[in-house]
């Protein structure tokens, strides 16, 4: 990694305080704004040394005064946060049909408009990097940035992704030329690249900025083209030992069902996703189904969107409901497991299917009420996310930013031994 890319913007930065200057950094940019004592408490340094790192930091325009925390009597403390635009990170969502860019800074501010290209996930690596490389250079040279601004790029996308390995292992398998998915990222945009799967995006969404927020036992299901889980359990998120956690939409549901994309027949998937949907609605409407669908051209049918689906259900047609209800019975039987399972304080709703919402939720908890056990599922709240469509973007920093600073610190570590 390379060290220049915070050191150039923090002077000093040989100094004994650096590795501690860049760790009040980090922890700064999880907490957010924080009085001086919980510092202390996290970093587990003086009173006085925390002061004298953040008065050094304030020196150099890191640092500011934001506001004042609660007190028990006596006077209020201060807020210290990161000041705007400090870090700067490139993240990318890619989805099933769509990709979206947009640079955040550490306060989750957009520096620009997310960018939005219709650039589908790929089996090969060639030419979707190709056209989003393309994208990306007009993306920067909008924005008035360059890579060297940068601290790295966060990249989101479905499937069966290994972070550590820097893998997908359902989509960019081609030409993959004996390097990595993560190297391949870094090749193309010159800098340090994470990727994650979307779930995970979502839900650090929810933890840092949502419903998950201050709780210690939440699930997020993110019901979009696929079915994802994230696992936020005694207040961390749980990804597994290859970060393979929550593919519950690939749990076998139906008995003798259809094959799913993983090889598998009758996954949850193909019952309660927005492909099954689309799948289910395409179907009907071509074995003459009576419904308001019948007026999309053939090429709008062939890859019909839920928020169509779900417009026409608001609208009251019938066949669009009915639809949406049976997607919603097929997942509150797949959510009862999950309570069983996790005895969750919470269950998050999100992604595309999450806005039918009482299409959905009603048939669900019916669902619920009948597969889960009372006394667990009383103990259960469920709700839809309120971070609306760039969620996952927010998610993407937060995890990105977290992992290039502990990268950056190891780093300094290891050279300055």
């Amino acid at each position: 990694m390379n060290l220049n890319l915070l050191n150039h913007l923090i002077s000093n930065c040989n100094d004994k305080q650096s590795i501690a200057k860049h760790k009040l950094i980090k922890h700064l940019f999880n907490q957010g704004a924080a009085p001086v004592s919980t510092l202390c408490e996290i970093m587990d340094i003086s009173t006085p040394s925390i002061l004298k790192l953040i008065a050094a930091l304030m020196d150099e325009d890191w640092v500011e005064k934001k506001g004042h925390g609660l007190s028990i009597g006596g006077r209020k403390p201060d807020l210290y946060r990161l000041k705007d635009k400090k870090i700067l990170i490139l993240c990318i969502d890619i989805e099933l049909f769509h990709t979206k860019i947009a640079i955040i800074d550490n306060n989750y501010n957009l520096h620009s408009d997310v960018k939005t290209i219709l650039l589908p996930i790929s089996k090969s690596r060639t030419d979707f990097f190709h056209i989003l490389n393309t994208h990306l250079q007009e993306f920067l040279k909008s924005s008035g940035l360059n890579n060297k601004q940068l601290i790295g790029c966060s990249v989101g996308m479905p499937g069966l992704i290994d972070a550590e390995q820097g893998e997908n292992y359902s989509y960019f398998l081609s030409d993959g030329k004996n390097i990595s998915l993560t190297a391949a990222f870094e090749k193309i945009l010159n800098l340090p690249v994470v990727i994650q799967n979307d779930v995970n995006g979502s839900s650090m969404a929810e933890f840092t900025h949502g419903m998950a927020k201050g709780k210690k036992n939440v699930l997020v299901l993110l019901m979009d083209w696929g079915v994802g889980l994230g696992i936020i359990m005694d207040g961390k998120l749980r990804q597994g030992n290859c970060g393979f956690s929550g593919e519950l939409g690939h749990i076998p549901f139906v008995e003798n069902g259809a094959l799913c994309y993983c090889g598998k027949h009758g996954c949850l998937e193909t019952v309660a996703s927005g492909n099954a949907l689309s799948e289910m609605a395409k179907e009907g409407i071509l074995s003459g189904k009576n419904s308001m669908l019948n007026q999309l051209s053939k090429e709008e049918l062939e890859r019909i969107e839920p928020a169509v689906i779900i417009k026409a259900a608001n609208k009251g047609d019938q066949y669009a409901i009915q639809l949406l209800s049976n997607v919603g019975t097929y997942m509150g039987k797949g959510i009862s497991m999950l309570i069983q399972l996790f005895n969750p304080e919470l269950i998050v709703l999100s992604g595309k299917i999450a806005e039918a919402k009482q299409y959905i939720t009603l048939p669900m908890q019916q669902a619920i009420n009948m597969y889960c056990m009372t006394q667990i599922r009383e103990k259960t709240t469920i709700a839809s996310s309120e971070l609306g469509e760039n969620s996952r973007l927010l998610g993407y920093t937060a995890s990105g930013i977290d992992q290039f600073l502990d990268a950056y610190i190891r780093e300094a570590k290891r050279l300055r031994k």
